[in-house]
């Protein structure tokens, strides 16, 4: 029997990948067979975990860049494309979150997580698509969250908040046109996961009690945990799946 989740010979882009989520699911598929590009704007940490990829016999390309700047993005795309001929699959993982209400959030951090978490998502997938529609194939994976589906009332994160929910319908709108196309699109929605990011601002004693507390399962993920998602969206195996969001939250948004 084929092996539906198999990834050899896809090429796969990665954003946000210099560490937490993204380079756990850029290893994810590379042991699927996928050669990866890996892109952040931290090449140290991106050659670090190129050289992981490469240990488990597949090709890494490691590329600083702000996935806020169009310019930046076109570049990087050209440049993957000389390199391998193609995408298969992106991966939009690159984020950032900002506390903050909506009368305490200052105008500038609202514009630096709209622009990260949501209009790179846009960039990123303008330029890709452009290549996938040429080729009828393609697999694109939006990270979003499940503060894209409810609100933060002990820990204010308006900006966050309004970017994940764009996720969410970004998601669906793009999934609606591309599908003619042999393009997929589809997201998937955290709930807390211990990552550099969230190790700085939410892994405190009183919030992770309150939220063992609401949890079902009892715990947040550990970043491994999204790996069987995201390999289900980048591979043949969902292939009739799309404009979905998968929720992996530890049942958080069924209660």
């Amino acid at each position: 029997m084929r092996n539906l989740f198999d990834l050899s010979g896809k090429t796969a882009v990665v954003t946000g990948a210099a560490g937490g989520i993204g380079a756990e699911l850029a290893k994810a598929f590379a042991a699927q067979g996928a050669d990866i590009a890996l892109l952040d704007l931290k090449l140290d940490k991106l050659r670090a975990q190129a050289s992981e990829i490469e240990s488990l016999g597949c090709k890494a390309l490691s590329l600083k860049c702000d996935v806020t700047q169009e310019d930046e993005i076109k570049a990087a795309v050209a440049t993957i494309i000389e390199h391998w001929g193609k995408i298969d699959i992106l991966v939009n993982n690159a984020g950032v979150a900002s506390a903050g209400s909506v009368e305490t959030l200052e105008e500038r951090e609202w514009d630096r997580v709209i622009d990260t978490n949501q209009k790179s998502i846009f960039l990123m997938s303008k330029h890709v698509v452009m290549s996938m529609k040429a080729r009828g194939y393609g697999r694109i994976i939006n990270m979003a969250s499940i503060c894209g589906m409810i609100g933060s009332k002990s820990f204010p994160l308006l900006a966050y908040n309004a970017s994940k929910g764009a996720v969410l319908s970004m998601t669906k709108g793009m999934a609606a046109s591309l599908a003619p196309y042999g393009i997929t699109v589809n997201a998937i929605g955290p709930s807390l996961f211990r990552t550099e990011m969230t190790e700085a601002s939410l892994y405190q004693d009183s919030f992770i009690q309150f939220y063992n507390e609401q949890c079902p399962i009892g715990r947040p993920g550990n970043p491994d945990e999204l790996n069987g998602a995201a390999i289900y969206f980048a591979s043949d195996a969902s292939s009739y799946t799309t404009g979905q969001t998968l929720f992996v939250d530890g049942g958080w948004t069924s209660v």
